[in-house]
């Protein structure tokens, strides 16, 4: 367990170095003041509120969606989660099978990324 304290608490502070040295891609100083402050205010947010997760699986599911997160913002130059464009009833699902397969399948194709973020 102290193991994984070590490695979350570096995972958190590489975001926050992340968010010192942020540049906004289009280069105006407000933009970038706009997303180290998105990007700070995030992590301490969603570490804070995953703080007493104890269940290991848990913990690794929310490690692997900060990484990714961490990935695409680096490799895009966006801080803000990449949305996911599925429409409402727009997975098939077998005969029979009604509203509750569906947000099971919803559920299931939601990406990494956006795991610890609520469906609009």
């Amino acid at each position: 367990m102290a193991l994984r304290r070590v490695e979350v608490l570096a995972l958190y502070r590489r975001v926050l170095r992340i968010a010192r040295s942020w540049e906004a891609q289009s280069a105006i100083t407000n933009d970038t003041k706009t997303e180290r402050k998105y990007i700070t205010q995030e992590a301490h947010s969603l570490f804070r509120q995953n703080q007493h997760l104890t269940d290991p699986e848990l913990i690794n599911k929310c490690i692997a969606e900060c990484e990714a997160r961490i990935e695409l913002g680096l490799h895009y130059r966006n801080p803000y989660p990449r949305p996911s464009y599925l429409p409402p009833m727009g997975l098939a699902t077998q005969k029979g099978r009604k509203l509750r397969a569906q947000q099971r399948l919803r559920k299931q194709a939601k990406p990494v990324y956006l795991q610890s973020h609520d469906e609009t």
